[in-house]
């Protein structure tokens, strides 16, 4: 074979075998997903956690094996098992929720996009978890279900969004919505801001295309919320968003731009608080 061809040939030999691994991938987080979905379904006719429990142990470590990925978690300090806590993780792909159950120890709720209580399986499992569900194009009703997510937080729920909103293009932190950070003073509940790195390029964005790598992870320390108001909104936010920011860069990522707060979203002074209204949940930060 002429040396010209060599090069050609390898790198089809590789795309093919990249293709055939990620095809099996596929069937088997498929029929994994399908299986752990259909018995969490099941098994909720019966507890209300014990379906959580399988998410965080059986199906969540199932993805991340069958993708190869090398997963390290880092703690800033131990977590109470006992208090609720709302946990935010910016998000670079669709594979974070899964390294999310895996890898943060406790049982986890999602604020979730109302479009997928229609997707087969999916749907019927985030309803039978008690998931909330959220229509931002809705302000009102949007409002109405982050204060159901309070009242689950305050009987002793956690639970996780990605207040981005979207996944990251290029790996830095984006700018935050508000309504995981309300929901959590309704409730006072702390928050515990939790960055990843790596994900995306395991499962970057546009099609299917696992490729082994380490994932790193941070989960930082509670932020508390107790003696906030809604005007604290933005503060709680601005708060979060830099903790979550050193903690990206403490585990290689690139952090993000820590921008002032936009024209008019200022915390208000105390003299100016108590004037809320039903329209604050409107940016809210569901998971994808």
């Amino acid at each position: 074979m002429p040396k010209r061809h060599k090069p050609v040939v390898r790198s089809t030999m590789r795309a093919v075998g990249w293709f055939l691994l990620n095809a099996a991938q596929a069937i088997f987080l498929s029929f994994w997903s399908a299986f752990w979905i259909s018995t969490a379904v099941l098994v909720s006719i019966f507890s209300r956690e014990l379906p959580l429990v399988l998410a965080r142990r059986c199906w969540g470590p199932g993805l991340i094996w069958a993708s190869l990925a090398k997963v390290t978690v880092e703690f800033e300090q131990p977590l109470d098992q006992k208090l609720p806590y709302v946990f935010v993780m910016n998000h670079q792909s669709m594979y974070d929720i899964a390294v999310a159950f895996a890898k943060i120890p406790r049982n986890l709720r999602f604020v979730a996009k109302r479009i997928l209580a229609y997707v087969p399986f999916i749907g019927l499992f985030l309803w039978r978890m008690g998931m909330v569900m959220v229509d931002r194009k809705d302000p009102k009703s949007a409002y109405e279900k982050l204060k159901a997510a309070a009242d689950k937080l305050r009987g002793g729920d956690c639970f996780l969004a990605y207040p981005e909103g979207t996944r990251s293009s290029d790996g830095k932190i984006l700018s935050f919505k508000r309504g995981s950070f309300l929901t959590a003073i309704q409730a006072g509940a702390a928050i515990v801001p939790v960055a990843i790195d790596g994900s995306g390029k395991v499962l970057p964005r546009g099609g299917f295309k696992l490729r082994p790598g380490p994932i790193r992870v941070a989960i930082g320390a509670p932020i508390p919320t107790t003696g906030m108001s809604e005007d604290d909104t933005e503060l709680l936010v601005e708060k979060a968003r830099d903790a979550m920011i050193a903690l990206h860069v403490g585990i290689g990522g690139l952090g993000g731009d820590k921008k002032p707060l936009p024209p008019g979203r200022a915390p208000k002074s105390p003299a100016a608080r108590n004037r809320g209204s039903s329209s604050r949940g409107a940016d809210i930060s569901p998971a994808p």
